[in-house]
């Protein structure tokens, strides 16, 4: 029997493999821990076996993303929506490991993005299908100074897409309270940075929403905060990493203690006021209660 946590619950961030990993079981496990609604993004094309050498060639990876999609519709109280783009890392595994220069390695981002933004939501209702959001960012690690650049470039792509589209656009980026720069990047390209979104971050970010690690400290101080705030797990959906990151009845458990520490105000921040801000959902109107 699923526990009602009498609210909304959205894991902001994870990912689910349904040939690979436990796909559809973890979105159960959620929702039996009184989890309603999941942003799912796309894995890296290379985890799902997908090598591109044009835009096109990433479809596979979101089509594989928008069919788990679908069916953890068919087991949620609330619904799915679908995150897609290219993952930031994708850069070293071009330029190391296939011979890419990074300036090929960017134009081949580049047109993943293109074809990303091509499933995104065509006004204010969003269809199943469609997605409510595009991924980039930068790599988390050092890198070369061209590679860098060149992910810079990537991700600027990215943030005039979700102008383009309007649509948010989630950040997979290096650890940091302060990402301001990218915020003015957002402005520049006419995205409100409120709808852009830090993924695995802490409790504190200038810039950008956080999407805060569902971490009891880190959720502590965005609760402290009161601004605009997300909460997930990066569940990432690997057998052979059992233990990376977080489970998926994690956020549903948070939920609940938040709940008897009286953050109530705190969680319909994160799961009602900032998902209509950011996305344009309502996980109140699609949650069957």
């Amino acid at each position: 029997m699923s526990e009602d946590l009498g609210t909304p619950v959205l894991d902001n961030h994870l990912h689910l493999d349904p040939d690979h990993g436990r796909g559809i079981e973890a979105v159960k496990d959620f929702a039996r821990s009184g989890g309603t609604h999941l942003l799912v993004v796309n894995k890296p094309s290379w985890l799902l076996g997908v090598e591109p050498e044009t835009g096109e060639e990433f479809r596979p990876v979101f089509e594989t993303t928008l069919d788990v999609v679908s069916r953890a519709n068919e087991v949620l109280p609330g619904r799915a929506w679908p995150v897609l783009g290219v993952h930031p890392g994708l850069i070293s595994k071009l330029v190391d490991d296939r011979g890419y220069s990074p300036e090929e390695a960017r134009d081949l981002m580049r047109a993943g993005l293109d074809l990303a933004a091509e499933y995104v939501a065509d006004g204010e209702r969003v269809e199943p299908g469609e997605a409510v959001a595009l991924k980039t960012g930068r790599p988390h690690y050092d890198t070369t100074d061209a590679v860098w650049e060149a992910s810079n470039e990537v991700l600027r792509h990215g943030l005039s897409l979700g102008a383009d589209n309007d649509c948010a656009v989630q950040l997979h980026t290096e650890a940091s309270d302060d990402l301001t720069d990218i915020a003015r990047w957002a402005e520049d390209a006419g995205l409100d940075p409120e709808r852009v979104v830090k993924h695995y971050a802490g409790g504190e970010l200038a810039g950008p929403t956080p999407s805060v690690m569902s971490e009891k400290d880190r959720l502590e101080v965005a609760v402290e905060r009161g601004d605009p705030f997300l909460m997930e797990t990066d569940f990432v959906d690997d057998p052979d990493r059992p233990g990376a990151v977080m489970g998926p009845r994690t956020v549903p458990r948070r939920v609940r203690w938040m709940q008897e520490e009286g953050y109530d105000d705190a969680v319909r921040n994160a799961h009602v006021e900032t998902p209509r801000r950011v996305y344009g959902v309502s996980t109140e109107e699609t949650f069957d209660s």
